[in-house]
């Protein structure tokens, strides 16, 4: 009785471990039918490698800023920030390049922005200027990686009902490299952070603050590599290296400057014109791409 009793109670749970298998199961294929009604390829469960090494190398960047502002070299903190940026933008087109997307990939992206470009560029400048302002200063460096940290939630979350032409607040990479192209300026000019500290103040909860407003930036996600081009657009990208090569310090901070007020410019405008300034999808109309 007692072996028919353990093999009876060894059938039941192969029963329910086979429900709890064709459940999931389910959930599986509805979630790829629902996928695929709404035309979004299902990503992958697999790790890939080459996307995830641009990523890793990029959280690698963010670390090593943030030794460097440890060990009070500013300068190669900034251009950590730097190529932080220039991988972030790589490890996606690769992923998408070779087919190599997945969940994984995404989530770990994510993870790596916000020590690259939200706890790095916040505890540089602390270190750098903030830490002789007392209360006033960490609780700046503290909107600013909070603001990081809200801007990627919601980036993630919002993925599917946002114009794919702007962003929804400055992005993350931009603001990290308007905090870090002023650091990396001044330390160039030989000029003492604590000088400066009411305007990097200024400057750092300026963009922490822009990365959680509804600001539209232009994403440059429209921009086709594929086409053809004037030959004129050949000739500005090499004025831009020329330019940026000649003195890195000033030119890609202004850059960034530029681009850190343009989404203000946009909104305005559009406010003025009587257009929609809301780039969040709102009704049943397709997203224009």
């Amino acid at each position: 009785m007692a072996l028919f009793n353990h093999r009876k109670n060894k059938a039941k749970a192969s029963q329910a471990k086979g429900l709890r298998s064709n459940k999931f199961a389910f959930r599986r294929s509805a979630d790829a039918n629902d996928d695929a009604a709404e035309g979004v390829a299902p990503r992958s469960r697999g790790i890939y490698l080459l996307p995830n090494a641009f990523t890793t190398a990029a959280l690698f960047c963010g670390f090593y800023a943030i030794v460097m502002a440890m060990n009070g070299q500013f300068s190669n903190a900034a251009v950590a920030i730097f190529a932080a940026m220039v991988l972030d933008a790589t490890d996606g087109r690769v992923a998408r390049l070779t087919n190599t997307q997945s969940e994984f990939g995404a989530q770990y992206d994510s993870l790596s922005d916000m020590v690259s470009f939200g706890a790095a560029p916040s505890l540089i400048v602390y270190e750098w200027s903030l830490r002789g302002m007392g209360k006033l200063g960490w609780l700046a460096a503290f909107v600013y990686c909070a603001g990081a940290a809200l801007r990627l939630a919601r980036f993630n979350t919002n993925i599917a009902v946002v114009d794919k032409r702007f962003f929804q607040g400055l992005p993350s990479p931009a603001a990290a490299a308007l905090v870090a192209g002023f650091i990396w300026l001044v330390d160039d000019l030989r000029i003492a952070g604590a000088d400066f500290n009411w305007l990097s103040w200024t400057i750092t909860v300026y963009a922490g603050l822009t990365m959680v407003t509804n600001v539209p930036f232009y994403s440059f996600k429209d921009v086709n590599f594929k086409k053809s081009v004037p030959f004129i657009a050949i000739f500005v990208i090499v004025l831009i290296f020329v330019a940026v090569s000649s003195d890195p310090p000033k030119v890609l901070f202004g850059l960034f400057v530029i681009y850190g007020l343009s989404g203000y410019g946009v909104f305005f405008w559009q406010w003025f014109k009587g257009r929609p300034v809301s780039i969040v999808q709102t009704s049943d109309e397709p997203l224009e791409k």
